[in-house]
């Protein structure tokens, strides 16, 4: 691993051509980079306690969670090992009129050249594993910009892949301020960019990198609904942990939260009895649900919003007073359309609940955002199911439990301004990867 600190516009080119210069040596055959990722991701199962302790240390995400985080990691390393193997093309006959007579065509997928990717705090692991692994999988070089404040836990990484087989010179790893990184994400020699992080700064780098083949997961404020057909116990316990698990500081956290009005009450009843269930305290405590958010800005930050939603006439049926850096799990009802809650990404430990008075009022407000990533629907109504699968605007509906969920083996990512592309191991070999066709004539 090559570790660069950035300091102007000269280090930063310094850097995207030596990442260029290293394309050569990432091209290795598909068997060895499938073989340099299942050996990175024993070599990550191994020491996954090790990781999970540095994740909990560096970001504050409860212990539990942050080992659930390193499990995934590994997961996405093995199967990107899987898919190294699998990057196929096809065969097409081009006997299909006259003037093609006598040709077929061979497609294969190659990639598009060095890759910049930025990441962000919230999974200084795994999401960092959702871009190196594709990358490694299908033979390209990268730069990655960890967020400054964990870069401990995506160097480890790299050092894994690096103690596997993966060319040293192909993964450079850099600090410094944005600026700088701006300069990198404007250098043309990045043919991929790939960047997770908040709405406002990833669709202003992706207007900087006008060339580069540009994949973005930025925010949302993802909505769920309840039916009154639902397992609302199981629905319950699924809100309240979705809402509020890493104190709400993932982009498709349960945030809207709209129930059907038969069992609004009922549902309400139960949601708070999961939340007081929750247990706020130091993530280093394995009991700990609910830690500190990543820092002061931030928190001041949910607390503002909070009360300006019940200045201005919401309901709050759980939460309390900011304390540091800990904001305890908050739900708010009939907060006005106005305030922030309703309409950003809180990116914090706060849900709001509605009660809706029919479903056709539940799909006109699930869709009433500027976002759309996940969205998540309790209920056995196939027909609905289907209806709002159609007309939903997001990337993804789960049924019969919350947005949070994600296997990291599906494709994910959004609409609007959730972002562009997608992350999946297999879907982002794609976006890193572009078709090439070789005509043969007998």
């Amino acid at each position: 691993m090559v570790r660069v600190e950035l300091t102007d516009e000269k280090s930063a080119a310094a850097v995207a051509a030596r990442c260029a210069a290293a394309a050569g040596k990432a091209a290795l055959p598909a068997h060895a980079r499938a073989k340099i990722l299942l050996k990175a991701a024993e070599a990550l199962e191994a020491s996954a306690e090790d990781f999970a302790r540095l994740i909990c240390a560096e970001v504050g995400k409860p212990l539990k969670e942050a080992r659930r985080e390193a499990t995934r990691a590994a997961f996405t390393l093995r199967w990107a090992g899987e898919e190294a193997r699998r990057v196929v093309g096809e065969l097409l006959p081009l006997d299909l009129d006259a003037n093609s007579e006598g040709r077929c065509a061979i497609v294969k997928r190659v990639p598009r050249g060095p890759a910049l990717f930025i990441t962000p705090f919230n999974f200084p692991l795994n999401l960092v594993a959702h871009k190196v692994a594709p990358a490694v999988a299908v033979g390209l070089p990268f730069v990655l910009k960890p967020d400054p404040r964990c870069p401990k836990s995506a160097e480890k990484l790299i050092g894994l892949l690096i103690d596997a087989g993966w060319p040293a010179e192909a993964a450079i790893v850099i600090g410094g301020p944005l600026p700088a990184a701006e300069a990198l994400v404007r250098d043309e020699r990045f043919r991929i960019f790939s960047f997770t992080g908040s709405t406002a700064v990833g669709w202003k780098l992706k207007a900087l990198a006008v060339k580069a083949h540009s994949c973005l997961e930025l925010g949302g404020n993802a909505a769920v609904f309840v039916g009154k057909d639902a397992d609302l116990p199981w629905a319950a316990a699924r809100c309240a942990w979705g809402a509020f698990c890493y104190s709400g500081q993932t982009c498709i956290s349960v945030q809207r939260i709209f129930v059907e009005q038969e069992v609004h009450a009922e549902f309400r009843r139960l949601l708070v009895e999961n939340i007081k269930l929750l247990v706020v305290g130091d993530p280093a405590d394995e009991k700990t649900d609910i830690g500190p958010l990543i820092d002061e800005k931030s928190a001041i930050r949910v607390e503002e919003w909070l009360k300006e939603a019940v200045a201005k006439g919401a309901k709050l049926w759980a939460g309390g007073p900011r304390s540091g850096l800990v904001i305890p799990p908050s739900l708010l009802e009939g907060v006005p359309a106005g305030c922030r809650l309703s309409c950003e990404e809180a990116f914090g430990p706060v849900a709001t609940l509605d009660a809706v008075s029919s479903r056709e009022e539940a799909l006109e407000r699930m869709a009433d955002s500027r976002y759309g990533l996940q969205a998540g629907v309790f209920t056995n109504d196939l027909a609905f199911i289907h209806r709002a699968f159609e007309r939903l605007p997001v990337g993804g509906l789960i049924v019969n439990d919350i947005p949070t969920f994600r296997s990291d083996a599906m494709p994910y990512g959004g609409v609007k301004d959730s972002g562009t592309g997608r992350e999946g191991v297999r879907y982002a070999m794609e976006d890193f990867t572009e078709q090439k066709t070789l005509v043969l004539k007998s």
